[in-house]
């Protein structure tokens, strides 16, 4: 999958999105310093979210249209007024997508409805992204699909089934390069319900790259996905969690990105191969290991005994293994102390 100029595979280092959300808190100046923050960690890619109050829900006073899940971060706001708080001004797109450029980080967004798509296809975003939330939200699938960019969809709440059709609705669409994202849509998320595990059936069952959209605390469950093929991961950005961003409570701050970039990466090359025996840089560490040696003086024709003859440090001599095998034999030559037992020693 290729993105701008990142080709993504797990050939790559892992492919590091920073979600700016509603962690702007309506300032668009904030807004540019979380693009500089994700710029100066190393993240690649920077996302919006774009979406009105009036494109997403209406204003409405009907129960269901509140937030009255004990546990939410938005207990007790309506839809509406929580979407009014969170979303980027469309006014603003603008400016953060130059700014980003201008500091050599791509900036793409996840349209929540069709105007958005045109809207974004006027700044000529290089991708698209599907929240969870609008995974099964079809004919936006194929809207975006049609502009044949690059499609990331996240997964959470989504059946196998859901996935399938929302694959399917890229393909009709015109899509031919897309990703998944291994999503929990809690709000945080915690590490036992993020079911990493899922990600290396994930990339079998539908062929393309796969990631992680993390809602967890810290970055954990980022480096374990990569363990298991994850390419992208995705994590929530703010400059301070005590500004009070509407999702700041589970995003990280500039230096845990930072720390993110630098971690995957390593995470990534620890991948390395299937492999047994000797590295390049172990084979200096070969003369540590243990072997025979002669540990008194003795002369021609005596034989080795356990007052004699002792595994030891340094490597230098005949294998462990020959120990039992040697004990009764006799040398060829006078041996000093110290002398690492070679088989050309013994008769």
């Amino acid at each position: 999958m290729i993105i701008g100029n990142y080709t993504i595979s797990r050939e790559n280092k892992p492919f590091i999105v920073a979600e700016m959300s509603g962690n702007h808190n309506q300032s668009l100046d904030r807004a540019l310093k979380i693009v500089e923050a994700a710029a100066k960690a190393g993240a690649h890619m920077l996302k919006l979210q774009t979406y009105t109050a009036d494109t997403i829900t209406i204003n409405s006073k009907n129960n269901e249209f509140f937030i009255n899940n004990s546990k939410s971060l938005w207990k007790g706001k309506s839809l509406y007024d929580l979407y009014k708080q969170a979303h980027t001004p469309w006014e603003w797109h603008e400016k953060i997508i130059k700014r980003s450029n201008e500091l050599g980080i791509l900036c793409f967004s996840s349209p929540f409805d069709e105007t958005a798509v045109d809207f974004l296809e006027k700044l000529n975003v290089p991708a698209y992204k599907i929240a969870s939330f609008e995974n099964v939200h079809l004919p936006l699938i194929k809207k975006v699909a049609s502009t044949g960019k690059p499609v990331i969809i996240s997964t959470g709440l989504a059946t196998e089934l859901e996935i399938k059709e929302s694959i399917q609705a890229l393909k009709d669409g015109g899509c031919s390069q897309f990703a998944l994202l291994k999503c929990t849509s809690s709000y945080p998320a915690s590490p036992e319900n993020s079911n990493i595990l899922t990600i290396p059936d994930l990339r079998k069952k539908f062929n393309c790259e796969v990631g992680l959209s993390d809602h967890t605390l810290g970055i954990g469950a980022a480096l374990a996905a990569i363990s298991h093929g994850a390419t992208i991961i995705e994590k929530h950005l703010t400059l301070d969690r005590n500004d009070g961003g509407v999702d700041s409570s589970f995003s990280i701050n500039p230096s845990e990105l930072k720390i993110l970039v630098e971690e995957s990466e390593r995470a990534w090359q620890s991948l390395g191969k299937i492999f047994y025996g000797v590295t390049e840089s172990e084979k200096e560490g070969l003369k540590f290991r243990r072997s025979i040696y002669i540990v008194k003086d003795i002369n021609v024709d005596e034989k080795l005994t356990v007052d004699n003859l002792r595994i030891i440090r340094p490597g230098l001599g005949l294998a462990p293994k020959y120990y039992e095998e040697l004990l009764g034999r006799k040398v060829n030559k006078k041996l000093k102390k110290g002398t690492a037992l070679k088989w050309s020693m013994l008769k």
